[in-house]
């Protein structure tokens, strides 16, 4: 099962409405018609940089919108991202950032604490 699929599934089972897109344009396209309460992101789309551009995008149309960054990067190319420091936080604009293969529990409780960061 792919991961757009199986993230889905996980979120709706946690009672949590969700909206998909396969790729940068559409997550765009998306954007325009409805305002998430919480955006979730694979950082690596149709491009490398796919998941950099489309969480940089919500933040400037939603400012309050947590975004969380889902990747398997490290584990595929060995490169490491993180958002620890000041220089990171400048241009990966997310809140925060999660290996893929999290478990149910640490992804509910990550985006319980974000959401009740934002108000929501």
């Amino acid at each position: 099962m792919d991961y757009l699929l199986q993230l889905e599934t996980m979120l709706k089972k946690m009672g949590f409405r969700v909206e998909t897109a396969e790729n940068q344009k559409e997550g765009e396209d998306k954007l325009k018609k409805l305002k998430p309460d919480l955006a979730i992101v694979d950082l690596m789309m149709e491009n490398m940089d796919s998941g950099f551009i489309l969480s940089r995008k919500i933040k400037q149309r939603y400012p309050e919108v947590p975004v969380v960054i889902a990747t398997a990067v490290t584990s595929e190319t060995g490169m490491i991202f993180g958002l620890d420091s000041e220089g990171e936080k400048q241009w990966i604009k997310a809140d925060l950032y999660l290996e893929k293969g999290l478990r149910e529990d640490q992804l509910h409780r990550e985006i319980t604490r974000l959401l009740k960061q934002a108000g929501g």
